[in-house]
């Protein structure tokens, strides 16, 4: 499959669910989030915590996609996890690769690496020796060639040095024997920050379907009053409405949709009371209010609201995030994002806040 250019899907896509809603994460007092970084051909992202990932990018056209993701916790004694994805549309993945750096055998001796394989996709988790051996070598090496009966890809490391460095000055390693690119000899990086604790509040059992589309036909109708143009009309079937207790409703208005995205308003409101509706404020949401999110679930026995914005129909691109009710507003439990639309699934997205539930 040929996979087009998806720097401007892209960007619509976290403009509208995650940068362009800045405001509305300010107004909610969050902690504002560091973005992705580009080196070249390579990405790297931190999250709250520090954890921080580095990826390639596979061309935008290829059969066959395969990228270097390397994963470090932050803290003096976390040791980076290097993996290499395989990917073939439609076709059963290899048991085993070879690899070359610039046409020599990697690692020395050529010999060949099993992988697991997962229908048409493969996972390569190379040792702490060879991770360092390919970080080592990545200072002069230029490009990682993958083969295998029927496979022939290629990954690019081109910006790799400097995504790894950028990682250890973001993990306060610069200097220290820990450092994946400048080492010294003393020092350590600083202590693993706490993850923040959530307490998530399940809700009452789901509303009967024709009860909760009347709340939400209640709430359409005075919205359309307030703002004529708010919500499309004929997204109006996809509309929900949940109890929350306390006789409170968190209403989910289908106000936009696309060929593969609808995005929804939520509002929390009430029992039987349109006109005493109040938007709810989530960071990361789009919308003048800031509480709109793209292909969003609710799911009450959680009490977990989740969104997944593509920035193009095969999803391999956008933001995904998730959000907890705590009984009194919804806090957020998670963000991840990607952005280019290269091929890379939504598991390997760069995760940009972490939290714990209580």
């Amino acid at each position: 499959m040929r996979r087009s250019a998806g720097r401007s899907e892209l960007r619509i896509a976290l403009l509208l669910a995650a940068i362009g809603c800045a405001g509305a994460a300010l107004a909610a007092g969050e902690a504002k989030l560091s973005e992705p970084k580009t080196f070249r051909d390579w990405m790297a992202a931190c999250d709250n915590v520090k954890g921080c990932t580095a990826l390639s990018l596979p061309p935008e056209a290829a059969d066959s996609i395969a990228y270097l993701r390397l994963e470090r916790p932050a803290g003096p004694d976390a040791a980076p996890r290097l993996i290499l994805r395989l990917q073939r549309d439609g076709k059963t993945a290899p048991k085993a690769v070879q690899l070359k750096l610039d046409g020599a055998p990697f690692p020395a001796g050529g010999r060949t690496l099993p992988v697991t394989a997962d229908d048409d996709a493969a996972t390569l988790t190379f040792s702490a020796q060879d991770t360092a051996a390919l970080i080592e070598a990545a200072r002069k090496a230029t490009k990682l060639s993958v083969t295998a009966p029927e496979v022939t890809a290629t990954v690019s490391l081109a910006g790799s040095v400097a995504s790894l460095l950028w990682i250890d000055e973001q993990q306060g390693r610069l200097g220290t024997p820990s450092a994946l690119i400048r080492k010294g000899t003393t020092g350590s990086a600083p202590a693993t920050p706490d993850l923040p604790l959530v307490a998530a509040t399940p809700v009452p059992p789901m509303l009967d379907m024709k009860l909760g589309k009347a709340q939400a036909a209640k709430l359409r109708a005075e919205l359309k009053k307030r703002k004529p143009d708010a919500c499309e009309d004929d997204a109006a079937e996809a509309d929900e409405a949940w109890a929350l207790g306390g006789k409170r409703m968190l209403v989910a208005l289908a106000c936009s949709r696309g060929a593969y995205n609808v995005g929804s308003s939520f509002f929390v409101m009430p029992e039987n009371e349109p006109a005493k509706a109040k938007p709810i404020r989530l960071p990361d949401s789009d919308g003048d209010d800031g509480n709109e999110l793209t292909n969003a679930s609710f799911d009450p026995r959680t009490g977990h609201l989740s969104f997944f914005a593509k920035g193009r129909g095969i999803g391999d691109c956008g933001v995904s995030g998730d959000y907890a009710w705590t009984g009194a507003g919804f806090v957020r439990m998670e963000l991840s994002m990607m952005g280019e639309c290269r091929g890379i699934p939504s598991e390997d997205w760069f995760t940009l806040y972490r939290s714990r539930r209580q």
